[in-house]
C-alpha cells in the first residue's frame, strides 16, 4: 500500500515537471524590438523605450527589468491630467496575446538612474526585462542623444538583437 502511493506521488511529479518544461514562460513568447535609449546630460536619467511583440496566446506583463550598466531601472507611465504632466512608477504593464505593447516617450517607459560608467550615444545597454511569471528576456538598447524621438531606424529593421547573432552586422529578432 504504502509502494502504491510513492508510485502515485512520483507519477504526479512527473507529470507535473513535464507540464512547466512544455509550457512556455511569457518571455519565450516576447520578442523586442526598435530598443532605445535617450541619455540626457550629467547625472540626470535616462529613458528606455521598445516595443513589445507577444506571440503567445496568454497575456503577458512586464513588471520591471535591471542593468549592468545602471543600478536602478523602474518602470514609469507618464500622462497628462488638466493641462500638467505627470510620471508615476507602476508596477506592471500588460503586453495582450498575440499584440504589441509600447514603451515610448510620453507612455509607459524605463527609467534609468545611475550609471555606472558614462553611456554615450552610440553605445548598446543590455537590460534584462522580467515579466509578472518570473521568467526574462535581455534586450539590446541602443543609447541615443538627448534630442532623439525613436530609435533613428527605418522600423523595417528592428534596432536590436535579443540573442546572440553571428557577426555580420545585420539586424535579428528571434
Amino acid at each position: 500500500m504504502k509502494l502504491l502511493r510513492v508510485a502515485r506521488l512520483c507519477t504526479a511529479l512527473l507529470l507535473g515537471a513535464v507540464a512547466t518544461i512544455a509550457s512556455a514562460s511569457s518571455a519565450d513568447e516576447i520578442r523586442v524590438s526598435h530598443a532605445w535609449l535617450r541619455i540626457l546630460p550629467g547625472a540626470l536619467p535616462a529613458g528606455g523605450y521598445a516595443t513589445l511583440h507577444n506571440q503567445g496566446d496568454q497575456p503577458a506583463a512586464l513588471t520591471g527589468a535591471s542593468s549592468d550598466v545602471y543600478a536602478q531601472v523602474m518602470l514609469h507611465q507618464s500622462s497628462v491630467a488638466g493641462g500638467t504632466n505627470r510620471m508615476r512608477m507602476v508596477h506592471a504593464m500588460s503586453v495582450p496575446a498575440r499584440g504589441n505593447a509600447q514603451l515610448a516617450p510620453g507612455g509607459y517607459h524605463l527609467m534609468l538612474e545611475q550609471p555606472r560608467h558614462p553611456v554615450r550615444p552610440g553605445d548598446v545597454v543590455r537590460l534584462t526585462l522580467t515579466f509578472a511569471d518570473g521568467s526574462t528576456r535581455a534586450a539590446d538598447f541602443v543609447a541615443r542623444p538627448a534630442n532623439a524621438i525613436d530609435a533613428g531606424d527605418t522600423h523595417s529593421e528592428p534596432a536590436i538583437v535579443t540573442k546572440p547573432q553571428p557577426t555580420d552586422h545585420t539586424q535579428h529578432v528571434d
